[in-house]
C-alpha cells in the first residue's frame, strides 16, 4: 500500500519555526520527486518546494527562498520542509506529492498532477 504521511504542523508565531516530515512507504522512493504544496483557504494551491530523490535537485517557490529549506533522508523514506522565519501568510495546509518525473515540476514545484499524495498537515502562523 502507498503511503505518504505528513506531520509536523502546528501553531507557531510569525517569525518562527517549524519542520514538517514526509514519510512514504509502498513504492520506490528513491526513484520519486517530491513536492511540498500548500492550500489555504479560498487560494489556489501553491507549490513550495520539490526535491528529485534521484539526484538531490531542489527548487523553491518564490516566497519561501531563502526561508524554507527542503531535504531527503533516503535511508528513512522520508522528506523534511524546515520552515523558519514564518509569516503568517504561510499559513495553509501542507501536503506532500510524490510523482516519477521531476519535470513534472516548473521552476517554482507547481504541477498539473501527481502519483501519491498524503492526507495534510495544518500549519497557522499568528501575528
Amino acid at each position: 500500500e502507498v503511503q505518504l504521511v505528513e506531520s509536523g504542523g502546528g501553531l507557531v508565531q510569525a517569525g518562527g519555526s517549524l519542520r514538517l516530515s514526509c514519510a512514504a512507504s509502498g513504492f520506490s522512493f528513491d526513484d520519486y520527486a517530491i513536492v511540498w504544496f500548500r492550500q489555504a483557504p479560498g487560494k489556489e494551491r501553491e507549490g513550495v518546494s520539490c526535491i528529485s530523490n534521484s539526484d538531490g535537485r531542489t527548487s523553491y517557490a518564490d516566497s519561501v527562498k531563502g526561508r524554507f529549506t527542503i531535504s531527503s533522508d533516503n535511508a528513512k523514506n522520508t522528506v523534511y520542509l524546515q520552515m523558519n522565519s514564518l509569516k503568517p501568510e504561510d499559513t495553509a495546509v501542507y501536503y506532500c506529492a510524490a510523482d516519477l518525473y521531476y519535470s513534472d515540476y516548473d521552476d517554482t514545484c507547481n504541477f498539473f498532477e501527481y502519483d501519491y499524495r498524503g492526507q495534510g498537515t495544518q500549519v497557522t502562523v499568528s501575528s
